[in-house]
């Protein structure tokens, strides 16, 4: 059975790219374009790992980390930030915010899919 990965990203191009840069490795993927859908989405597909871009239309990603967090049946999901938004002290927020790792756009494929393997179980 294939790890389920949730790929939260609004820009339509990196969701794309996202999702099939993972499915060419093998993994079940569901993209959210929208994060006001994320919770009820992930409830519903139960992914191994999520993919969270930060910078999002209607909500922060950071937000929503944070509310993934504090669900129980989404508490040890590991989530991966990915975001445009680097700034001093942005990473610490993001893994404050509950993000098992982090990685700043544009993204490589290389280093995406290392980051991606590194939090998926075995």
């Amino acid at each position: 059975m294939a790890n389920r990965i949730l790929v939260v990203e609004d820009n339509d191009l990196n969701r794309k790219l996202f999702c099939d840069v993972l499915k060419a490795n093998g993994y079940e993927v569901v993209p959210v374009a929208d994060g006001l859908n994320v919770l009820a989405t992930a409830k519903k597909f139960a992914p191994h790992l999520v993919i969270m871009d930060i910078q999002l239309p209607n909500v922060s990603g950071i937000d929503l980390i944070a509310q993934l967090k504090a669900d129980a049946a989404m508490a040890d999901v590991p989530v991966l930030a990915v975001t445009a938004y680097a700034g001093k002290g942005d990473e610490e927020r993001i893994r404050d915010a509950g993000a098992a790792d982090y990685l700043a756009k544009p993204v490589s494929i290389g280093p995406f899919m290392a980051a991606v393997r590194a939090l998926l179980p075995g």
